[in-house]
């Protein structure tokens, strides 16, 4: 019997050899126009008020679009050679298949709705709106999962990786507008004006948190639910988070797209790739679920309207600290929540931590296989990047709380205790670095504590973050590099290893990169908006630059051209430094040849 069924498979693929292959790719580009029509008629069902007739035609945009994804599973497995190892190495797609088979079937054959039934054991009230909401989240991610398929064609397209993750995030951006300018997103249900929305996606887009509207009450839970999703996306970016669904596809990453999430996160070798990305997204993923779980019971007495909308605060709070965005849905921020509860203000310091220490230095600290390695091998320690992320990372909390505490406690912490004192002075240093979030008025802070706040602003996260600035790395390299001159060494020693040159250059690079590019947003700055003090001016600058979404109070008076110049400069401070580190990286000219040495005086 199965010889006869194997000859008959074998008989079968002979017979469809040669046509497979148009078969497989016409269901490959219909899979895309499918996904794209039924993105889109999702966004039109959220974005706009539809009429009855209307909300039944996106219903049956929905249902085809659920059969069609069936069929062409079935399809494929029809005509791979090895059903059964097809099955399983698409086991989460065979899942999400399977059961739109069984919903269907028991819908039209018993009139049984699972879906509903299971919407009835949680407790929902309305299964109808239960069924649509689950529907549409399930229809998103098998659309996400035909776009972690198509990721893989784009490194054939040999467009290197700054100018891929450029391209990205302009497309993030550009989504994210066009989603937020729909007048369901905001509480008036009027079409949002271009520019608000645009500098709100830019915004979130790039995880800084400078908003020219109250976020909180100006955009609807709709428009909260985007900014989270920009939020999530900008802070993984967007050509990591379409690469995790590519771990769900049969064929896995393939060599150049292996290379490029290589360079992306900063990865050593190539066989590392696939692992390190693994453990790379479930931290983020883990975190932010921790975090959020920690926050939905730290809320105190704080009251929300519903169940929902307490676990949403949470999850939105998580992702938007972890991912160092500093949004909120309070109007007045996190001030009077953390204020009011100090589990709270710990919880939200965590998660800016982690998240600003960066993937491999929390892959180095956390990973069982590391951890179980260091264990049966004590001589293997710590990466050099590591100890230096930790170091400076620790450093800076303790000079930045310690500096903020002895300039403000006779101003803005006058009228606290001393344990207040503190505690504002080790959070506004611990988000100050790029979170955005603030227990103080930041526009009462002296102009000395604005100063020390636009240094720590600066230096910024560890590399390989959610978080902006030069990065830690090369702000240490730089000063190493001055002490090394100082004390004569020819080599740049730390921890007992030898940094190279060339890695030198890279940080000194992106140090001037950054510097000259402030300079020249503050310089434009007071020529858009001299009415306003030179010094918040450029505190908007380096905050906007830097990506930590700290403010003054100046965002909303900016004029258009004050705004446009904030908005290049989050994109810029997002993208910048990371494409120069890239073309750095990339960038290898001859050398072959040597002139010779002159003297030229410095000093």
């Amino acid at each position: 019997m199965k010889f006869s069924i194997h000859a008959i498979r074998e008989y079968i693929n002979i017979r469809l050899y040669d046509h497979k292959d148009k078969v497989i790719h016409g269901l490959r580009i219909s899979s895309i126009l499918i996904s794209l029509i039924a993105f889109l008629a999702l966004i039109y069902y959220h974005g706009v008020q539809v009429s009855a007739i209307e909300r039944i035609w996106i219903a049956r945009i929905i249902r085809l679009s659920l059969g069609f994804y069936v069929f062409k599973y079935f399809v494929r497995i029809f005509y791979d050679f090895h059903p059964k190892r097809f099955i399983k190495s698409t086991w989460l797609e065979g899942l999400l298949i399977l059961l739109i088979v069984l919903n269907a079937f028991s819908r039209y054959a018993f009139n049984y709705f699972i879906i509903s039934s299971f919407g009835e054991w949680l407790g929902f009230k309305s299964l109808d709106d239960f069924l649509l909401i689950f529907i549409q989240v399930y229809l998103l991610f098998i659309v996400a999962l035909e776009t972690g398929k198509a990721s893989q064609v784009l490194p054939k397209f040999n467009i290197g990786p700054p100018k891929l993750l450029t391209f990205s995030f302009l497309v993030l951006i550009a989504v994210g507008t066009g989603l937020l300018m729909l007048p369901e997103m905001n509480t008036s249900g009027q079409i949002n004006s271009f520019q608000t929305a645009l500098f709100t996606s830019i915004s979130a887009s790039c995880v800084t948190g400078l908003s020219t509207v109250d976020v909180a009450s100006f955009y609807s839970s709709k428009g909260h639910l985007v900014i989270m999703l920009l939020i999530q996306l900008g802070g993984l970016n967007i050509i990591a988070f379409a690469s995790v669904f590519v771990l769900f596809t049969k064929n896995g990453f393939g060599i150049k797209h292996t290379s490029l999430l290589q360079q992306n996160f900063n990865i050593e070798t190539l066989d590392q790739t696939e692992a390190m990305f693994r453990k790379i997204f479930s931290f983020s993923l883990i975190i932010e679920a921790i975090g959020a779980v920690l926050l939905f019971f730290s809320w105190g007495d704080m009251e929300f309207s519903h169940f929902g909308q307490r676990l949403f605060y949470s999850v939105f709070h998580s992702i938007s600290a972890f991912n160092n965005a500093g949004f909120s849905l309070f109007s007045e921020g996190l001030a009077t929540p953390l204020l009011q509860m100090p589990s709270l203000q710990l919880i939200i310091a965590l998660l800016i931590v982690f998240g600003s220490l960066g993937f491999p230095v929390l892959g180095d600290l956390l990973s069982i296989s590391t951890l179980k390695e260091r264990y049966q091998k004590p001589w293997v320690h710590l990466k050099v990047q590591t100890k230096i992320a930790l170091y400076s990372t620790v450093s800076l909390i303790l000079i930045g709380a310690v500096l903020f505490f002895l300039i403000e406690r006779d101003g803005v912490l006058c009228e606290e205790n001393y344990l207040m004192q503190f505690s504002h002075s080790f959070f506004q240093s611990i988000t100050a670095r790029t979170a955005g979030f603030n227990t103080v008025d930041f526009s009462l802070l002296s102009t000395s504590t604005l100063l020390l706040m636009i240094l720590l602003m600066f230096i910024g996260a560890n590399p390989g973050s959610t978080g902006g600035g030069i990065k830690t790395t090369t702000f240490a390299l730089v000063l190493l590099s001055a002490y090394s001159t100082i004390r004569g060494k020819e080599r740049l020693e730390v921890f007992k290893s030898t940094i190279p040159f060339d890695l030198l250059n890279k940080a000194v690079s992106i140090f001037l990169f950054s510097l000259s590019l402030i300079f020249l947003g503050s310089f434009l700055l007071s020529l858009t908006d001299s009415q306003i003090p030179l010094d918040q001016l450029v505190f908007e600058q380096v905050s906007a630059f830097c990506t930590t979404g700290l403010s003054t109070g100046i965002t909303a008076d900016l004029s258009l051209g004050g705004q446009t110049i904030i908005m290049f400069s989050m994109f810029i401070g997002r993208i910048g430094t990371l494409t120069l580190a890239f073309a750095l990286s990339n960038r290898r000219e001859s050398n072959d040849y040597k002139y010779p040495k002159t003297n030229v005086m410095v000093g």
